[in-house]
């Protein structure tokens, strides 16, 4: 099974209004549609700028307003994934839960309407310290007519016992949108997107905020790539890229997956390190 995909290098630019976020993302996925992609994946904290927006005496809105917008955002990414009949991963929104707390939180929109959810497991100092968040409990895996997937955010990807557990729940595919604000930051995720291809021979979308919110902290500086990433194996490219973009860029980054070649190197690739791995002399994760 084949089918196309992308990623957005999504610039972050004060706004004075919801409409001017919704303009943005809309531009994005018609972009998409134009290359016939069927998966998009937005980044991580996007909806930061909607914090931008900012109150009557022209402060940055505080974190624990960016709830408030929840239902537009997903009334958003809903409708635009029934009228382009694209699955879009619209990012990270921060949400409030039972018992107050809060999450960053990954949207899946399905192109008939339905929303599948995935809280960060793995959460940075600043989201702790600066933003109160709360982790995530577990991984799960989603269906799609594209085969099953995962969303895992930023700094979940640098740990490789979560996506592990993914794959054993079957997923073929991580879509991995990440917030980095300096070069260090970036390259720990992304090398790590390239590991997780080859322990487990899959594919990795990734994605990363570029661009400025003068007002809102902590989100003054971003620094992001788009990759789409393979194992690395005769049958893909020899560096494992099949697509990336120029970083820091406002970009889409548009590739093809195959998931008949994982298939096949899982099988008969010159190595296979999903089949070998010794499990006699460490723990792995199986299904109940």
């Amino acid at each position: 099974m084949k089918f196309r995909t992308a990623a957005v290098q999504y610039r972050l630019t004060d706004i004075s209004g919801f409409e001017e976020f919704k303009d943005q993302v809309v531009h994005y996925v018609r972009n998409a549609s134009e290359y016939g992609v069927q998966f998009l994946l937005f980044p991580e904290f996007m909806t930061t700028q909607l914090m931008s927006i900012g109150d009557e005496q022209g402060h940055a809105l505080p974190i624990d307003k960016l709830p408030d917008f929840t239902d537009a955002y997903v009334e958003l990414f809903v409708s635009l994934a029934k009228e382009y009949d694209m699955y879009i991963v619209g990012g990270t929104h921060v949400v409030e839960v039972e018992g107050g707390k809060r999450r960053n939180r990954a949207f899946l929109f399905h192109p008939d309407g339905r929303v599948d959810v995935q809280d960060k497991i793995h959460l940075t100092p600043t989201e702790v310290s600066e933003w109160n968040m709360s982790p995530g409990d577990g991984v799960s895996v989603f269906e799609t007519a594209f085969g099953t997937i995962a969303m895992l955010t930023c700094y979940d990807i640098e740990f490789p016992e979560i996506v592990r557990m993914a794959r054993a729940k079957g997923a073929d595919v991580i879509f991995c949108p990440s917030c980095t604000d300096d070069r260090h930051g970036f390259y720990r995720v992304r090398y790590c997107c390239h590991a997780r291809t080859i322990e487990n021979q899959i594919y990795v979308v990734a994605t990363g905020t570029v661009g400025s919110l003068r007002k809102v902290d902590f989100m003054r500086a971003n620094y992001g790539q788009a990759a789409i990433l393979a194992p690395n194996d005769i049958p893909f490219p020899p560096a494992g890229i099949i697509a990336e973009g120029v970083v820091n860029d406002d970009m889409l980054v548009v590739g093809d997956l195959d998931l008949t070649l994982l298939e096949q190197v899982r099988k008969d690739g010159s190595v296979m390190t999903w089949r070998d791995r010794r499990t006699d002399l460490y723990t792995d994760w199986r299904p109940e």
